[in-house]
């Protein structure tokens, strides 16, 4: 297998299962959710209004996942999976390392790999190669994106409150 290809493989197998996931939120599809009950998720952990977190958390994923599968935009699909990853990593999976105890492992591998997959491009089996746009995405270009993901992030988390505890007795 030669770089392009294992790098096709890469962004079909994290791109479409982060795509997925996003469409678990949002059409709850895959045996998600969907918004109201992602929303409703969202709003006891702290992101009011619930259901704009929820759109916005499935949105950047469905969306993120499919550019990255398809090697489209370069590093912008990658950066949409890093920001939510990010938000992810801090307000639900904080404080474990390993999945079997929610900790940060997932999000932590997909953030890493979408940094990743920006930072090398998306191959020669991509739309980006195909409609030859590939070469706008210099280094310092993609370090840009990813700095607008990271700081998207951190407004996000910046915006949650504290979560609200039902007084009824």
């Amino acid at each position: 297998m030669t770089l392009h290809e294992g790098l096709l493989l890469a962004r079909l197998v994290f791109g479409l299962v982060m795509a997925a996931h996003g469409a678990q939120k949002l059409f709850g599809w895959f045996g998600g959710y969907g918004i109201a009950g992602t929303g409703g998720f969202f709003e006891s952990i702290g992101f009011r209004p619930g259901r704009l977190f929820a759109a916005a958390a499935g949105s950047g994923e469905f969306a993120g996942g499919l550019l990255v599968a398809l090697g489209f935009l370069g590093p912008i699909g990658p950066a949409l999976m890093l920001s939510v990853m990010i938000v992810a990593a801090v307000s639900v999976h904080w404080g474990h390392l390993f999945a079997t105890n929610n900790g940060i492992e997932v999000p932590l591998l997909y953030g890493t790999a979408a940094t990743a997959l920006a930072l090398i491009g998306p191959g020669a089996y991509s739309l980006d190669a195909l409609l030859g746009i590939g070469s706008i995405w210099t280094p310092v270009a993609k370090w840009a994106v990813l700095a607008v993901a990271i700081a998207a992030a951190l407004v996000n988390l910046g915006l949650r409150r504290a979560p609200q505890v039902s007084t009824v007795h």
